[in-house]
């Protein structure tokens, strides 16, 4: 008899990175033990990085085993009929304690032809921010490829890119091709799609404790690369107990849902659910099945759940497939 699905919650796969600190521990409640981690991926089916149940009845158990035998049911059935028995998405935590490499990401196309793997279209939740954090996304006028290929070899890319002043609560949307990078003292959700692909531009010739700098891929990233100017901060509503659209691209829906008691779901079974808890804490309540969510939690609701509540004070993600 198969196995009833319920609401799921994965093991976080923390990932040490040369930028990385201890926030994840402090603000998000990740069980880190090194002082350099970067990332908390907390729902992936990227190779070698695949998430592991870790609550009820299904724990131990992959998501990739989970999708490999109830692929409508965890999927849904139109993302099943789309991307077959692939979860299209990735979810993360990142904290930056130092600035991230300046980088892009190649477009479905490109990361086909060369990869083997989707494009890596993406969008971070600003979840907490130190004073002046900043985020390098996109250029500051539209610009070419001579252009930048001249202010990389000199060392000064950065006063061709647009830097904005990040507080929490901003979002910001990256289409491939947008160069950026995640500036110091940000703590930031990221929902893309499922790739590991990153075309590393800059990395400020900074060194690991063993004396070794990063590899680039300046010539990878030439064709990758957008150089017009872009808009990518989102701006949306906060009504509460409401369900309000933030990004709605081809490839995922997130909403912001400011919770402040009872709330009834209902889904249509085409797609899947993931919930990021960014503030506060509320329950699933779903046929019996009773669950609380703290700050730091993301949980996935299989698609076949149609029917559930949510309840407590919290400022939630809501991300599907449309």
């Amino acid at each position: 008899m198969k196995t009833k699905s319920y609401p799921l919650q994965f093991e976080p796969i923390l990932k040490e990175r040369i930028w990385g600190g201890e926030k994840l521990k402090t603000i998000l409640n990740k069980p880190i033990v090194s002082k350099i981690t970067g990332e908390s991926w907390e729902l992936s089916t990227v190779e070698g990085d695949v998430s592991i149940v870790a609550n009820g009845e299904l724990k131990g158990k992959s998501l990739m085993e989970l999708i490999d035998e109830m692929p409508n049911e965890i999927l849904g059935t139109e993302v099943y009929k789309r991307f077959g028995k692939q979860f299209p998405l990735l979810f993360k935590y990142l904290d930056a304690r130092e600035d991230l490499s300046i980088q892009v990401h190649p477009n479905d196309k490109l990361a086909k032809e060369r990869h083997n793997s989707f494009g890596k279209t993406e969008m971070w939740y600003v979840t907490q921010a130190d004073p002046d954090a900043r985020i390098i996304v996109g250029f500051k006028n539209d610009s070419s490829k001579e252009e930048y290929l001249q202010h990389l070899n000199d060392k000064n890319l950065v006063s061709i890119l647009d830097t904005v002043k990040a507080k929490p609560g901003d979002v910001f949307f990256l289409e491939t091709g947008t160069v950026h990078a995640i500036g110091a003292g940000l703590v930031v959700a990221e929902i893309q799609q499922t790739s590991d692909i990153t075309y590393r531009l800059y990395d400020f010739d900074r060194k690991d404790a063993q004396g070794n700098t990063r590899e680039l891929h300046v010539d990878l990233a030439l064709d990758a690369i957008n150089y017009n100017k872009v808009d990518t901060q989102k701006k949306y509503e906060t009504k509460t107990n409401t369900s309000n659209i933030v990004v709605d691209c081809p490839y995922f829906t997130t909403n912001f849902l400011p919770l402040e008691n009872k709330v009834s779901i209902s889904k249509s079974g085409e797609s899947f659910t993931v919930y990021m808890c960014i503030e506060g804490a509320f329950e699933i309540e779903f046929d019996g099945f009773k669950e609380v969510y703290e700050k730091g939690d993301t949980v996935l609701i299989p698609a076949e759940i149609n029917a559930f509540i949510l309840n407590g004070k919290a400022s939630i993600l809501e991300i599907y497939i449309s």
